[in-house]
């Protein structure tokens, strides 16, 4: 089950998380969807890019920012783009993947949901990403996936992918319609409502089904001299 794309899978291109595609996350929302400065629910998928910098290999610490009492875990499944993806339809978009990989979408608490602020959900190290891709194929529907995670052995958190507001089909086709989604690139699905938080310290455990688990630790960041 090893990636093509690295031996301890790395993204290649850009990584795209999504908001509000859970259907909890968008119940929970919706009073402020239509008031100031949103005034009505988008249309559009709500998207955000996870950079380089916050990249986090399996088994390797996050560093929880000087100051930061806690960060908000992001579980979820990205998918992996195999071949460029321009205005996708939905029967097809999945034969453009390569596979999925777990990743943890970290990012320190904060209120915009909408416009999610960059430097809360940029922090270096902040996107833990699984060892390996599992392969896509015709066989594989992800509205099926589960995940897990705990702190420090505990479980704190499961999604169902069944609940989502768009399915992995529908996200890739309504993404592709006004970008060029690249090889390389991996679009998370989402995060589920209930995102626990941890602090410096916290071993970090995202499993599911079929999936290498993703293991990261929490650990303080060093004060600046």
């Amino acid at each position: 089950m090893t990636s093509p794309l690295s031996p301890l899978f790395l993204p290649t291109g850009t990584v795209y998380g999504v908001l509000l595609n859970f259907q909890a996350e968008t119940e929970a929302l919706a009073p402020q969807m239509n008031t100031p400065p949103y005034q009505a629910p988008p249309k559009a998928p709500v998207l955000y890019v996870k950079p380089a910098n916050t990249w986090s290999q399996n088994g390797t610490d996050i560093a929880v920012p000087v100051g930061a009492a806690e960060v908000e875990l992001g579980a979820s499944i990205a998918m992996v783009i195999g071949r460029d993806l321009r205005a996708a339809n939905e029967d097809t978009a999945l034969a453009a993947l390569a596979g999925y990989v777990l990743v943890n979408d970290l990012s320190l608490p904060h209120t915009s949901f909408f416009r999610p602020p960059v430097k809360y959900k940029c922090v270096d190290g902040f996107l833990g990403i699984g060892p390996e891709m599992r392969p896509a194929g015709p066989s594989i529907d992800p509205s099926h996936f589960t995940l897990e995670l705990r702190v420090n052995g505990v479980l704190r958190q499961s999604v169902r992918f069944s609940h989502l507001v768009r399915s992995a089909a529908r996200l890739l086709a309504d993404v592709s319609a006004f970008m060029t989604l690249r090889r390389g690139d991996l679009l998370l699905l989402g995060c589920d409502a209930g995102r626990p938080l941890a602090r410096a310290g916290d071993h970090i455990t995202v499993s599911a089904p079929g999936f290498a688990s993703l293991h990261n630790q929490l650990t303080a960041e060093a004060a600046p001299q």
